[in-house]
Parts: structure tokens; sequence; C-alpha cells
């Protein structure tokens, strides 16, 4: 082993130190936090596209819900739209949920990576306009013609270009975990956080995506405090399908305590199809269950 090789290890190694530690300490401070209330959350395309967005806003109220999650929006009468039905419902837009398939940050063609980054610059500013705390983003593709190592690095450079934005508009880029054959490992997704040496740069975790390759307690536990927002879904192994809350191998008692130990108590925000009043409010008192800890559908 060189010295090269020598220090990358040492580095690598204290990132995942830095994990485990910030796990620990974060049992001790679950212990105040013990007790404050997750807060259920549903997508704006979940609710019946045929109503008006302040109608489906009362419709979220009505059965349960404390928070929207929206699309990036470019219509100044949109943005106004969802303004109104936030002042008029009270039920805040907590986040932005922008993606970035269209536009992959790491994508080799520089054009489509300049327009990966002003879609995310335009999605930070919805954040502003809208009150949301942060903005998802998918942080690139490995494929064919990606290799795992350039999606890595040009991901972080590009996302380094946009962190002066955050910083001046307040809000966060949080990285989700998604099935983009990327950050496979919660120890690497927690060192891809870290190395950017920012607070707006957190990671947005959905517990429902991890199943088929691990164990979504684990992750939470290895990422701890750079958990900033959780998305919550099913998934059943055997067949390999999605599934309603509760119905999948998600083990939402260990997924509950693990939020618990690493002190979240932010929105859990449904990512599932969409439907009628009364499958919402199945959905909605689902989410009940996880929260109160009981999770007999």
């Amino acid at each position: 082993m060189n010295r090269r090789e020598f220090l990358v290890g040492a580095a690598a190694t204290a990132v995942t130190l830095g994990a485990l530690r910030s796990t620990s300490e974060a049992k001790t401070l679950a212990q105040s936090n013990k007790g404050g209330k997750l807060k259920k959350g549903i997508i704006l395309s979940m609710l019946p596209g045929a109503l008006s967005i302040e109608d489906r806003f009362k419709l979220a109220k009505d059965v349960g819900f404390e928070g929207i999650e929206v699309a990036p929006v470019s219509d100044p009468a949109e943005v106004k739209a969802l303004s109104s039905a936030v002042e008029k419902t009270g039920l805040r837009i907590h986040s932005i949920i922008f993606g970035g398939w269209q536009a992959p940050l790491s994508s080799p063609d520089e054009n489509v990576a300049k327009q990966g980054i002003q879609d995310l610059k335009n999605a930070l500013q919805n954040a502003k306009d809208l009150n949301a705390d942060a903005v998802l983003l998918v942080p690139g593709i490995v494929n064919e013609q990606v290799r795992y190592i350039d999606c890595y690095n040009n991901s972080q450079k590009r996302i380094k270009e946009v962190i002066p934005t955050a910083e001046k508009l307040g809000k966060p880029i949080l990285i989700e975990n998604v099935w983009n054959n990327f950050l496979l490992s919660p120890i690497e997704a927690a060192r891809y956080v870290d190395e950017f040496k920012s607070k707006y740069v957190g990671f947005y975790f959905d517990v429902g995506n991890v199943i088929a390759y691990g164990w979504s307690q684990d992750w939470i536990r290895t990422l701890g405090s750079r958990i900033k927002k959780v998305h919550v879904k099913d998934f059943r192994k055997g067949p390999r399908e999605w599934v309603n809350l509760l119905d999948g191998d998600v083990n939402w008692p260990e997924v509950k305590l693990a939020l618990e130990e690493v002190g979240y108590n932010d929105y859990i925000t449904a990512e599932l199809s969409g439907g009628d009043e009364n499958y919402l409010r199945d959905l909605s008192q689902r989410m009940d269950k996880i929260i109160a800890g009981t999770t007999k559908a």
C-alpha cells in the first residue's frame, strides 16, 4: 500500500466512524426528542387531479395529512394558486420533489448537465417562493454509458456549483436513494453527503427504495442526523412489487425505533399511487399506525 492508498483508506475510515459516531450521539439526543410526533405528508399528485389545487389541499387536510410535497412549478399563476391554498387551509408545502432524472447532473454531456444545474436552481427558488424546507434531488444515474466513478465525481462537482444558490436562498439540497444504480450502501451515502462539507446538502431517505437490497433501519441508523426528510412506501421482496403501507417487507417497528434513535421528528411523506377520498383516508390511518408503532393493517 502506497502513501496515497493509505491516506485514502484512512479518510474513508474516518468518514465511516463519523457516521457511526453520529448515530450513537443521536441515540442520546433521541431521549429528549422521544415523543416528538412525526408529521404526515402527501405528494400533491396523489390527490385527485379533477379537483382544484385548493380542494386537493382541503381533502388532504380532511383525511389527516399535515403537509404537502409538490413538484417544481414555473407558471406564476400556479405558484399563486399553491400559496393561496396554503393560506386558506393552513396546510403547508414542506418540500419540493424536484428529482433530476430528465437532465442528470452525472451526464457526460455538458449541455445536459448545464440544464440540470439550472433546473435545480429553479427548484430551489420554488422552495423559497413556496416556503418549503428543502428540495429533493436524484444526484445522478449509473448505466452502461455512465461509469459509477464518473457519476460520483460529476454529480458532486455540479452540486457544488449549486450550493451557493442553496445558501443564498436558505434551502438545502437533499439527496434521495432511488433505483439509479448509485449510492448502494448507507456508508457510501453518508460519505457522499459528508464530502460536501455543507449544511446545505443532506439526505432525503426513502424507506421503501432500499428493501430490494438492504434494510431501512440500517440505513437510518448509519445516515443519522444527515436525514432531513423521509418518504414512506412498502415493497414485497418475493414478487418484487410495490404494495400499500404495512403490506410489504418493511420492518416498520424497527424503522420507527431507528427514526427515534437518530432524533428525526419531521415529515414522513407517502409516495404511492393516488386515489379517492376513501383510499387516502385509509392511507392516512396506516401512517398513524406507523407513527404509533402499531403496524397491523
